[in-house]
């Protein structure tokens, strides 16, 4: 007698089909689990068998059970496998259930041992796994019902226990059923600093036009940004009020991050798909897997991953273990980051912006243009403290500003300082005209188009390119630079509406990549050119 449900199986984010097949035989009685399961896989035999004998169902307790997870080459995690495996034991017992309905199903949930179901971390990205597949009808726990349903082209049932399910695939009446917990990663308690940032404007900022240019430049391209400066002088406000100048996540972005957060279990019970640009700002005694992805058991998405589409920022970065800042480079490069460890290995996507904030020196007091100087540093010591950030790292970040408080700056304040929401008018502006320059492509910001696309189907203006090909030639930017360079200028010639990058918008993005001061005349010109 043989039986064949179907689950899914997540390696990182990507999900696949798993067919769990059910022989009952003559011979030594026994519950053979093969296939690459682990250890929660491996006890799921023991909740199934009391699930089922618990809800008042038989049990092939004289038969030799063999439970075969297809393929068998592929690394089988999670206790969300035990519904699909208590059902094909029971159809491989002779449960009748309509032809064809286990073919077309895919069953998820963790059983307990009365026989109701439990929540599991990972519903969205199995569920859109499972509709690639061309699977149309999913079997969830009832509280991820909604995060279930955000799949389009999919029957969703949310149910409560075993008999549930059962009368689900027989077409059958419900019965009635306790309430299913929901996740115990969700948040029992709130914390007023959880909205703090909802409240925040850049309005708030009085003065700083270059550096808030520059955080305009970065919102509009999606381009890495490093803050220096003395402590006290504003980095953090600005990073902050970075996620306000964002425009919303259009659908695909949306369930992409939904579905990070979902394989974290951080989604609450009815939550709907997230559609604000994410801003994680995790302190910087963090470990290398809660900032990168890791962990025991199985692997989870970092801090990294969390912030796609959106912002992961570093405050104090020098104060990081050196490993995990170098680490970063894959994910700066590529927007993807992938965590091996043994035999599993998992990708998942990291394609936010990243922005750094550091202090100039260790006591956080220098500052060069100040006529109060008040660092007790020595040279070699600043040179120490700014060597933490590496050549490779600080080649790959697009905007480098140096952040002074107002009362050292010597030109006058802006009088009347811009709200959020008027710089991310111009901000989706530009992010509009970057979506229907790379229409049919892989890339919709400039912070994410290769070099190689860039010089041969956007290339700047001839003398623009020329003299960036000149500054790599004399050593002052390396290839790697000089895309980014050309990047910026894109998207500081998209906030001016302007078709092609050429010198002018070359020679800001040289000097926002550089750290060099801007013009603050400049940046009122290009402000009001928009």
């Amino acid at each position: 007698m043989l039986a064949t449900a179907r689950t899914v199986s997540l390696q990182g984010a990507r999900g696949h089909v798993v067919d769990v097949q059910v022989d009952l035989s003559a011979g030594q009685v026994a519950t053979v689990l093969v296939g690459r399961p682990d250890a929660s896989i491996s006890e799921g035999r023991e909740r199934c068998r009391a699930a089922i004998v618990n809800s008042g169902h038989d049990w092939p307790a004289a038969r030799r059970v063999t439970i075969l997870l297809s393929p068998t080459d592929l690394p089988k995690r999670g206790p969300h496998f035990d519904l699909a495996m208590a059902v094909a034991v029971m159809v491989a017992n002779k449960m009748r259930v309509p032809e064809g309905v286990l073919a077309r199903t895919v069953l998820i949930g963790e059983l307990s041992l009365d026989g109701r179901l439990r929540s599991t971390p990972g519903v969205l990205p199995m569920v859109m796994a499972a509709a690639a597949h061309g699977i149309t009808r999913v079997v969830v726990p009832e509280p991820q019902s909604d995060e279930a349903a955000l799949v389009e082209g999919v029957e969703v049932f949310g149910v409560r226990s075993l008999n549930q399910v059962v009368a689900v695939l027989r077409g059958e009446e419900i019965p009635e059923a306790p309430e299913v917990e929901p996740l115990t990663g969700e948040a029992v308690l709130t914390w007023r600093g959880e909205d703090r940032i909802e409240s925040l404007d850049l309005a708030d900022v009085i003065g700083m036009l270059d550096c808030r240019y520059a955080l305009e430049v970065a919102a509009a391209g999606s381009h890495h940004l490093l803050l220096n400066g003395a402590k006290g002088a504003g980095k953090t406000s600005l990073a902050e009020r970075l996620p306000t100048i964002l425009p919303r996540l259009d659908q695909q972005q949306s369930l992409e991050l939904t579905a990070i957060h979902s394989l974290c279990g951080a989604l609450p019970g009815g939550a709907s798909v997230l559609s604000r640009a994410p801003f994680r700002a995790p302190h910087h005694t963090a470990s290398r897997s809660g900032i990168l992805g890791g962990g025991t058991g199985r692997v989870q998405p970092g801090e990294v991953s969390k912030a796609h589409h959106g912002v992961l920022f570093l405050d104090e970065f020098p104060l990081l273990p050196s490993d995990v800042v170098e680490a970063l480079r894959q994910p700066l490069e590529s927007g993807l980051i992938t965590i091996a460890r043994g035999d599993d290995e998992a990708t998942y996507p990291a394609g936010g912006m990243l922005v750094l904030a550091c202090n100039p020196c260790p006591c956080g007091e220098f500052s060069p243009r100040s006529p109060d100087n008040a660092c007790i540093c020595s040279v070699p010591q600043r040179r120490n403290y700014q060597k933490k950030i590496s050549g490779p790292i600080a080649d790959r970040i697009d905007i480098t500003r140096y952040v002074e408080q107002e009362r050292q700056v010597q030109a006058p304040c802006d009088p009347s300082p811009e709200s959020s929401a008027a710089v991310a008018l111009r901000v989706a502006g530009a992010r509009d005209r970057q979506r229907t320059r790379y229409a049919g492509t892989d890339w919709s910001v400039n912070g994410h188009v290769p070099g190689h696309a860039l010089r041969n189907g956007w290339p700047l203006e001839p003398r623009a390119a020329q003299q960036l090909d000149s500054a790599v030639y004399a050593g002052s930017l390396t290839r790697r630079g000089a895309t980014r360079v050309h990047r910026v200028a894109w998207t500081v010639a998209d906030l001016r509406g302007v078709d092609r990058p050429g010198l002018e918008e070359l020679f800001v993005a040289l000097r926002l990549r550089r750290g060099e001061p801007l013009d603050l005349a400049v940046v009122q010109q290009l402000r009001a050119a928009q």
